[in-house]
This record gives C-alpha cells, sequence and structure tokens, in this order.
C-alpha cells in the first residue's frame, strides 16, 4: 500500500513547474492544514473538472457556452485575437487595451513534440473569419510560437486578412502569462502587420 503524503507528493509533482521539492512543502503544508481547508482544496479541484469546459467558439475556460467574450456584444467583430492557451486570454483582457474577440489554438506547433496544424484548432479558427478585418497573432515570443506565428500569417494574408503580430515589448523565451500588464499593454499597442 502506498504512502497517502507520498502518494500527494507523487500527484503534485505531475503539475506543471512543480518540483518534488515543492510538491514535499505544499503536500506537507496541506497536512498540517485543518480538515476544513484540504476539503475545500479538494472539492475545488473537483468543480473545477466538473464545471468547466472550453467554449465552442473561441475554446476559452468557461461554465457557459458560449463564454463571456464570445457572448458580449460590445466586442469589435472585426478584430480576432489568436492565442495558444486559455490562460494568455487573461492578461491580455488585464491591459483594457482589446475589444475583440479571441481564438484560442490550444497548443503550438512544434514538429519535434509531434504537434501539427491538425493538432491545434486552426479549422475552426479558419471558420470564424467571415467578417473579421484583422487577426492579432499573440502567441508566445519562442520557438513555437514564433513558427506558429509565421505559420498562421501566410495562412491568413492569403486570405487577404490583415494580420499583425505583437510588438516586441515582451522578453523572448518569455510567456504571455507570465509579462506584466504596461509590457503586454504596449506590446499590443504596438502590434505590427506581418
Amino acid at each position: 500500500m502506498i504512502d497517502p503524503l507520498a502518494r500527494l507528493v507523487g500527484e503534485l509533482s505531475r503539475l506543471p513547474g512543480i518540483g518534488p521539492k515543492t510538491a514535499t512543502r505544499l503536500a506537507h503544508h496541506v497536512l498540517k492544514a485543518p480538515i476544513g481547508e484540504a476539503r475545500a482544496l479538494a472539492e475545488a479541484l473537483i468543480e473545477v473538472k466538473e464545471k468547466l469546459f472550453h467554449c465552442s467558439t473561441c475554446y476559452s475556460i468557461t461554465a457557459v457556452d458560449p463564454c463571456r467574450y464570445c457572448r458580449d456584444p460590445e466586442r469589435n467583430r472585426k478584430l480576432l485575437c489568436v492565442v495558444e492557451e486559455p490562460f494568455n486570454i487573461e492578461p491580455l483582457e488585464r491591459t483594457r487595451e482589446f475589444k475583440g474577440y479571441y481564438h484560442v489554438l490550444m497548443g503550438a506547433l512544434s514538429p519535434q513534440r509531434g504537434i501539427g496544424p491538425d493538432q491545434i484548432t486552426l479549422g475552426p479558427l479558419l471558420e470564424r473569419l467571415e467578417g473579421v478585418e484583422e487577426v492579432i497573432l499573440a502567441t508566445n515570443p519562442n520557438v513555437e510560437g514564433e513558427a506558429t506565428a509565421l505559420f498562421l500569417a501566410r495562412l491568413l494574408k492569403a486570405r487577404g486578412l490583415r494580420t499583425t503580430r505583437l510588438a516586441f515589448g515582451m522578453p523572448v523565451g518569455g510567456d504571455i502569462e507570465y509579462t506584466d500588464e504596461v509590457t503586454l499593454g504596449r506590446s499590443l499597442a504596438g502590434r505590427q502587420e506581418i
């Protein structure tokens, strides 16, 4: 029988960015916490899995379909911002600079990891382009994000769409998720056609 503490450490270690030392520290924190706090954490994890899903239009995380972004009639239907992951939307929203719609690719192209155009939401993106005048490519400024942006730019420009990329106020090799609002806001405001 596996030790419950070792099992918790093992499960926490599977989370991205959590190594064995951090997992051990978190497991010991949970062990010291009152049972109510541990139960609340467990219930929150289960609730997220049971009640949240991907929007059928843009693939953001939502509890209702379509999501709040896709339902908002105040947004500019002529602007579409393409991001890699659902968690990339919130930092862009915090800038209050972008008033269009979103599309989540659910990843980035990476031939080394076997991720090609069929493994991202490329088909649904292409189906959403009617009425769109500008597509902003907000992929991460790393090798995969750049390759994805260049691939998409070629496809979108061939369809006559204005295609822009976030300006490079963001660090190369970084993630949108960790970029501060000021830098991200400047990146949005200074985007350039590619």
